[in-house]
């Protein structure tokens, strides 16, 4: 008997239940021996706490389209997983326990980087482990590419495209803010695919004075309107100057929602110009995957399922140069895949007129 444990963990994402149904379909139909899965609830929490349901053949019927997980997802950060919950629980040796009383012999975790650190973690300590790459923000090392990025681009673009005819008929500056606190690929593919004027990322510290001398620029061009993309984690070149313990006070004293709406507050006072502000917010994380994702998706599970049967853990599934690849953990967990302020997306951009304030 083949007993295999699955959970989603960290912020939903679209085409998580493609990636478990592509883990199901090439475990049951390669398996040379009965297989049994369980589906631990809510992320790690489900494996801390012992709270799991076995997953039949019904529950991956009809989720390739499914957005959400079937599973439920919870945040449980790496710095606190060695913290001792409230009742004294040690998490790790609870999800280890739970993992050898059931006597599974893999666990699959789909999440991010946070959720990638924990099963490194837990790799190291003896469990055998396959993740599979999902975040909206495609920040994870090792993977030129994560499901639920192309879905969460087609919302944010949308967005982007909604605001256009707006913008235009008012001759307003519209900002568009876009998920990506510390990792800019989604607002700055989103912002090229929408026609934005100016696209703010964390990884390039933005100067106001660029800022509007790219609307003024088009106010002299003859538009009547300029549509920014700003990334969640944007920064003002004066506030990347910032010790991180000084930038945390000034945000205990902040005055805005976010950063959006300082950037809007600055470009009014300095322009005279009407400005507005638009947060798609958490719907960049909803609905249900786009063509690519359920593709992609359930090539990741597919690529699982194949390790599993092969008894090699302690991976993470990769794309590379179009191709599938096996990531070990301890390469992929703690770090960030960022934007090169370099690259040449980048450049091109430029070379399309789009300013990064910098």
């Amino acid at each position: 008997m083949l007993r295999i444990g699955m959970l989603t963990s960290g912020g939903d994402c679209q085409a998580l239940n493609a990636a478990l149904r592509g883990v199901y379909k090439c475990v049951v139909n390669n398996a040379k021996e009965p297989v049994e899965f369980y589906g631990f609830e809510d992320g790690y929490k489900g494996l801390i706490y012992g709270k799991f349901r076995i997953l039949t053949g019904a529950d991956f019927k009809g989720i390739l389209t499914r957005g959400g997980t079937i599973l439920g997802t919870s945040r449980c950060p790496f710095k606190t997983i060695r913290v001792p919950d409230e009742d004294g629980i040690d998490k790790v040796e609870a999800m280890k326990q739970t993992y050898y009383k059931l006597q599974l012999d893999c666990l699959v975790m789909g999440g991010g980087n946070g959720s990638t650190k924990t099963a490194n973690l837990l790799s190291e300590e003896g469990l055998n482990v396959v993740t599979l790459p999902k975040t909206i923000d495609n920040d994870l090392w090792g993977t030129e590419m994560t499901f639920g990025f192309q879905s969460a681009v087609d919302i944010a673009t949308t967005a982007i495209d909604q605001i256009h005819t707006t913008a235009s008929s008012h001759g307003r500056v519209f900002i568009v803010e876009i998920m990506g606190h510390k990792v800019g690929w989604l607002p700055l593919n989103a912002g090229i695919a929408g026609g934005a004027d100016v696209i703010l990322l964390p990884e390039i510290p933005y100067d106001i004075n660029k800022v509007v001398e790219a609307i003024e620029g088009r106010d002299k061009g003859g538009s009547r309107f300029t549509i920014i993309a700003v990334a969640e984690g944007a920064i003002s070149k004066e506030d990347a100057k910032l010790s991180k313990k000084e930038y945390r006070k000034k945000l205990e004293n902040y005055p805005y929602p976010s950063v959006s709406y300082e950037i809007a507050d600055q470009i009014q006072k300095m322009t005279g110009r009407e400005v507005r502000v638009t947060v798609p917010g958490h719907t960049q994380r909803g609905g249900g995957p786009n063509a690519y994702d359920r593709v992609f998706a359930s090539r990741v599970g597919a690529e699982a399922g194949k390790l599993i049967l092969r008894k090699e853990f302690g991976y993470m599934i990769g794309y590379k140069d179009r191709e599938m690849v096996k990531v070990p953990l301890k390469e992929v967990a703690g770090k960030l895949k960022t934007v090169d302020p370099n690259a040449s997306i980048i450049k091109e951009a430029k070379l399309l007129g789009i300013s990064f304030g910098d």
